[in-house]
């Protein structure tokens, strides 16, 4: 099959550039893939032993028991071990699932959107070029009829308006199809690579940068429809007489806004696909873990209690004298820190547990009064 030329010799036609892009792109794909893993690729032999290690190493975990047969564990492997020999070897399979669902899948989606048959995105082409020849020829007329005007003239800004409306629309819709078409010629390999966890990640990046140069024609299209519209009327407003200077700046800044809004279906494109994750999984936190804060609290709660409140599985007896031991050292500890001196042969502490209805009393409170109120028959010193 015979591709056309890109550019004719009567001029650029961004039709027949889109046209001519397509075509040599699904060549240079298809030839791409026989060489890598055709009957005599370059890469079939590696294409093998990756294979074999993937086999052997899920062998290896079935003895070693880290991996249990079933199902839910083996089916996924089997499935993308499937899908790899399936995409990676045969051409056909490539073809038709994935070179057509990333590069025709889109524009029959803009298709449906707009209420176009065929393409829309060379249905786009042609009514570019159809404006783009109608600001030419205006910016002929008008140099002709200011031939000898000094300074920015009519004309001028017609040819700049031209200028910046073909780079605007074939440096998105074209570049992006020529992108596209390399990294689908390099597709086999990344497929084989997602097998392997190590590789996983190269596999995703190549899947997200795929996705976006697939979805740059649909949003360029279905943004340049809009701005079209606009320009639409502008430009069959310089066949009628003499072009004013108010006409030209007006085409001129339509250009304009034309190719800022192709730029902006890139960056649209790159916001969808930019936090599109597909091996990866993050853990979501549980939704009744508590802030730190409260954390912390609920910490120093609990370890003012194991202090005051009896021990149950000590029996009735040893309760008592383990939380005036738990004071005792507690108290001590904070009379070394204070310089003073305690001594703990002649002093004994009483604890009693807090009421219920004292939660609101602090716990060091509590502790200062059961040093200050000695019981009967013992004294208290400090």
């Amino acid at each position: 099959m015979i591709c056309p030329a890109i550019a004719s010799p009567s001029g650029l036609s961004i039709a027949d550039s889109l046209r001519a892009v397509d075509c040599l792109s699904a060549q240079a794909t298809a030839s791409a893939f026989s060489r890598l893993f055709g009957t005599h690729g370059a890469l079939t032999a590696a294409l093998t032993i990756a294979l074999t290690l993937y086999v052997g190493f899920l062998a290896l975990g079935l003895l070693s028991g880290r991996l249990t047969i079933g199902l839910g564990t083996l089916g996924p492997r089997f499935l993308a071990l499937g899908l790899v020999l399936t995409f990676a070897t045969s051409w056909a399979a490539y073809q038709t699932v994935v070179w057509s669902a990333l590069t025709a899948g889109p524009d029959e989606l803009a298709s449906a959107m707009l209420g176009m048959k065929g393409s829309a995105s060379h249905a786009f082409a042609g009514r570019l070029d159809d404006i783009f020849t109608a600001i030419s020829e205006a910016a002929e007329r008008a140099r002709a009829a200011q031939a000898d005007a000094k300074g920015t003239t009519p004309a001028d800004l017609l040819t700049w308006a031209a200028l910046i409306f073909l780079l605007g629309t074939v440096g998105v819709l074209v570049t992006s199809r020529i992108v596209l078409a390399a990294l689908l010629a390099a597709g086999p390999v990344f497929v084989v690579l997602a097998l392997f966890r190590g590789g996983r990640g190269l596999a995703e990046g190549w899947l997200k940068a795929t996705v976006l140069f697939a979805l740059v024609p649909l949003f360029a299209v279905l943004i340049g429809v809009g701005a079209v519209g606009v320009l639409g009327p502008m430009v069959e407003a310089l066949d009628t007489g003499e072009i004013a200077m108010a006409q030209a700046v007006a085409v001129l800044m339509a250009a304009i806004v034309h190719a800022v809004l192709m730029a902006l279906s890139l960056k649209v494109a790159g916001h969808i696909t930019g936090q599109w994750r597909l091996f990866t999984h993050a853990v979501a936190a549980p939704a009744d873990v508590a802030p730190p804060s409260m954390q912390m609290a609920y910490h120093a709660q609990s370890l003012a209690q194991s202090f005051t409140s009896p021990r149950t599985d000590m029996g009735p007896a040893a309760a008592p004298a383990q939380a005036d031991e738990r004071v005792r050292d507690m108290v001590t500890a904070l009379g070394r820190r204070a310089g003073g001196t305690t001594s703990s042969s002649t002093t004994t502490i009483t604890t009693a547990a807090p009421p219920a209805s004292a939660q609101g009393t602090s716990r060091a409170a509590q502790v200062g009064r059961s040093l200050r109120r000695p019981t009967s028959g013992q004294e208290t010193r400090s």
